[in-house]
């Protein structure tokens, strides 16, 4: 599964002003919704739900706050960049730059396991990390989203 059929260009947000974890969640909602054309309130209470089970903060400054919904079609992902490290409750205690949104439809079972690993390896991938953190633009960041794993070597 290629993360370019999960997260669109304009699902790419560079720098994101934030000062905690909930703004950030409310933020990366209203642009999901803008995107999805679904309910920013839903997505948001959707994404605090999971967050109460546990974080998603998942260590070495990465989220993947994630969820599933109803009236969603298909996979859906957003990524931001912060402009600057929030707490995230993180399991392993550091502040989080990094956020992956990733959203389900309510049936999406393996394919929603499926595409959290693949997100998941591919940010807990050292090199890769880093050249998120370097980029400044979305087309840079959606470019180091989307390679595979034969570039990024």
């Amino acid at each position: 599964m290629a993360l370019n059929d999960i997260v669109a260009l304009n699902a790419v947000i560079p720098a994101l002003k934030v000062n905690g974890k909930k703004q950030a969640i409310q933020e990366i909602a209203a642009r999901a919704a803008e995107l999805s054309g679904l309910s920013e309130r839903t997505i948001f209470e959707t994404l605090l739900q999971r967050e109460k089970l546990g974080s998603t903060g998942i260590g070495h400054g990465i989220a993947i706050p994630h969820g599933k919904l109803p009236k969603l079609e298909r996979l859906f992902g957003l990524f931001a960049r912060l402009d600057r490290p929030i707490d995230f409750e993180s399991l392993d205690g550091q502040p989080v730059d990094l956020i992956f949104l990733l959203l389900a439809p309510e049936g999406a079972g393996a394919d929603h396991l499926k595409a959290l690993a693949r997100v998941a390896r591919l940010l807990r991938d050292s090199d890769t990390a880093n050249k998120l953190r370097e980029s400044r633009d979305a087309d840079a960041l959606y470019a180091v989203l989307t390679m595979t794993p034969s570039q990024a070597a």
